[in-house]
């Protein structure tokens, strides 16, 4: 299912651990609402195509990636990014976007970035 044009439910919910991870209903709303307001705005704007390394984790996947309890990927409000230059995905994202965080892992080894519409997104920065 297409979310946007250039990202599918599909692909922000790929995982290669053996459990089923199929989001519900609110999730793959969630989904939309990331991929609407910052997975395509960001593509549009990198110009070019952008690999989501994880999505949405049901709560098996997420506990055997070593997930927090509380991701927002168990939400479906997060993604991890990574392209050929994640710094400048975390400058377009840092000086266009909206977002609720954004978090550079292990010196843009990859991008964390949430949305959400549960709230106000908090603009949160972050360094792991």
């Amino acid at each position: 299912m297409d979310l946007t044009d250039n990202f599918t439910l599909e692909e922000l919910c790929r995982t290669s651990k053996p459990y089923d991870n199929t989001p519900n209903e609110s999730q793959v709303e969630a989904l939309r609402a990331l991929a609407e307001n910052v997975l395509q705005p960001l593509r549009n704007l990198y110009g070019k195509p952008i690999n989501v390394n994880s999505g949405f984790r049901s709560a098996k996947v997420n506990k055997a990636v070593g997930g927090s309890t509380t991701s927002q990927h168990l939400r479906g409000e997060a993604a991890d990014l990574n392209c050929e230059n994640n710094k400048k995905l975390y400058e377009l994202i840092l000086y266009n976007l909206e977002y609720d965080q954004l978090i550079n892992e292990h010196d843009y080894s990859w991008i964390h970035v949430s949305f959400t519409t549960r709230r106000n997104n908090r603009n949160q920065r972050l360094t792991t």
